[in-house]
């Protein structure tokens, strides 16, 4: 392949992701993927790639590099959007027709409320916040990590999550304890924000059409992040002194180690406290459809896996094991 026809179409995919608001996260992955799938076909003319390209990719995946059904459809997604939407080839039927791994169905990991407790006792206080805000209101990880001041609305108790999964904006509930925490943050993120104004800093990325549009946006109060890092750095695309959000791995590590110092068990993650939100909401008997909005879930049928999870977890049913008195 050219590598002038791989630097375009790198550079076009990266025009197009952004024009389309897809997540940062979103653009990286599909980057990734896209590069690597154009180096396993190096030598190929763009326009000659087709589906029997994408299949014999995705065989080598899952033969040589055994990666899991869902990395899989991760990099079939991605390089489906390169076809549709670089290449401009939407129209060919053959695209839709390319057979996607089948994903193993597993079920979440759910903490009891005593174990979610000891756990978020056993966080440092900057994670532990952003830990019982993702309990609190089902948030993911990121999800979290992005929300702005302007995104947190205390008199009426509400989370606005911009631009989650799929590029779709929601709003969740703020739960009370954390109403005056947040005051606090709020206050604290006001003041490392004024001194960062008066070192010439206080800058923030924005979605790529306001930084267009509104650039000044970028040093309000009202888009400073709600868990900003502790140091700046220096964009050098704009010459600006920058501050970042908290990094995911912070948290993470964070809650694996807390998972064992406390002794828990089972495996915990960030995410595991989004389950743990579901599941405890269910138990609580909030109905199954407002648990499907609060969580932002497309399909309600990804929301019904917790009503398994609560059925194991409070039984209802007498096994035969305990009518036989054997200890008698």
């Amino acid at each position: 392949m050219p590598r002038r026809d791989r630097s375009w179409a790198e550079q076009r995919l990266t025009e197009v992701l952004r024009v389309r608001g897809m997540s940062r996260q979103t653009e990286r992955a599909y980057r990734g993927w896209v590069a690597r799938y154009l180096s396993f076909h190096q030598g190929r003319e763009l326009r000659a790639l087709n589906t029997e390209d994408i299949e014999r990719y995705l065989t080598m995946l899952a033969v040589e590099t055994g990666v899991a059904a869902a990395t899989q459809n991760q990099a079939l997604s991605a390089i489906l959007f390169f076809h549709r939407h670089v290449l401009e080839q939407a129209g060919r039927p053959a695209l839709e027709q390319v057979v996607r791994a089948r994903a193993t169905k597993r079920l979440p990991t759910v903490l009891s409320v005593g174990e979610v407790r000891r756990l978020l006792r056993a966080l440092p206080p900057g994670v532990q916040m952003i830990a019982r805000l993702m309990y609190g209101t089902g948030l993911r990880l990121n999800e979290a990590l992005r929300l702005r001041v302007k995104d947190v609305d205390l008199e009426q108790r509400l989370i606005f999550v911009r631009r989650g999964k799929r590029g779709q904006d929601r709003s969740t509930l703020l739960p009370k304890t954390l109403v005056p925490l947040l005051e606090r943050k709020l206050d604290a993120v006001k003041q490392r924000h004024e001194k960062d104004l008066a070192r010439d800093a206080g800058w923030v990325e924005l979605p790529h059409v306001l930084a267009r549009k509104a650039p000044r946006l970028a040093r309000s109060y009202a888009w400073q992040w709600l868990f900003p890092a502790g140091r700046i750095y220096f964009h050098e695309e704009t010459q600006q002194h920058r501050r970042h959000h908290v990094h995911p791995t912070t948290v993470q590590r964070a809650i694996t180690q807390a998972a064992r110092e406390v002794g828990l068990t089972k495996k915990a993650t960030a995410h595991t406290l989004r389950h743990s939100f579901a599941t405890h909401l269910l138990q609580d008997n909030v109905d199954l459809r407002t648990i499907q909005r609060l969580l932002g879930h497309r399909d309600i049928r990804t929301t019904q896996v917790y009503t398994h999870v609560v059925l194991d977890l409070q039984g209802g049913i007498t096994s035969p094991l305990d009518r036989l008195d054997l200890d008698e």
